[in-house]
């Protein structure tokens, strides 16, 4: 559903920009497609951490799993991730649309982008910097962190296996999770984590690209 959500968001339009020699968003739209796939993006950070404790649970204590991973935790877990990117998404989106645009409003961009938006301001925008770095911090760098951790602990557990079976098997159960979040954080990181140095427009253009078709 986050996937397919976070596509919606952004393709639609991009391939209507295709065939059009128009190519305008109106404003209300703009926004729009900025606080959900601002939202969405938190979500599927979050619920990818979430989807990590699952593999960890299922191959670093594969003989409880059943118990620990029971339905109410699984629900909890999951109205967690959509509750974290439902709160960052309108605060970055309110502060980005209150800055003052300049009058070339083209927007470099194959969407209404968070940098591409904040780049059209004509003020000073180092609140708003300062504010994405946090943002990326808390619903970025956190999850990334205890990925990291759980595949720590998931490498260790998985060496120890004697039989060659069971160590690809163990290994199957994590590598399609483990790509995607090798594409998903790995991007991110690159593209907000530094705004000062992030990378240049068509890198953010393939970024995107990444984010709303391939990753899904």
């Amino acid at each position: 559903l986050v996937d397919v959500s976070y596509a919606t968001s952004v393709v639609p339009q991009l391939l209507a920009h295709f065939l059009a020699e128009h190519k305008a968003t109106p404003f209300q739209s703009c926004a729009a497609q900025l606080f959900f796939s601002l939202a969405l993006g938190g979500i599927e950070f979050v619920l990818l951490a979430v989807m990590t404790y699952d593999r960890y649970v299922a191959v670093c204590d594969a003989l409880r799993y059943s118990a620990i991973m029971h339905g109410g935790l699984c629900a909890r877990l999951a109205i967690t991730s959509w509750v974290s990117g439902f709160i960052s998404s309108p605060v970055q989106t309110a502060i980005t649309f209150q800055l003052p645009m300049c009058r070339n409003k083209f927007i470099d961009h194959i969407s209404c982008e968070l940098l591409a938006v904040v780049r059209l301001a004509c003020v000073d925008t180092s609140s708003n910097e300062v504010t994405i770095m946090v943002s990326s911090v808390v619903l970025l760098m956190t999850p990334f962190c205890l990925v990291l951790l759980s595949y720590i602990q998931i490498n260790s557990t998985i060496l120890k296996i004697q039989s060659r079976e069971g160590r690809k098997k163990a290994f199957h159960t994590c590598a399609s999770h483990l790509t995607v979040v090798a594409l998903c954080y790995g991007v991110a990181i690159f593209t907000y984590i530094q705004p000062h140095s992030s990378p240049s427009v068509l890198q953010e253009k393939l970024f995107s690209v990444f984010y709303a078709i391939l990753t899904p």
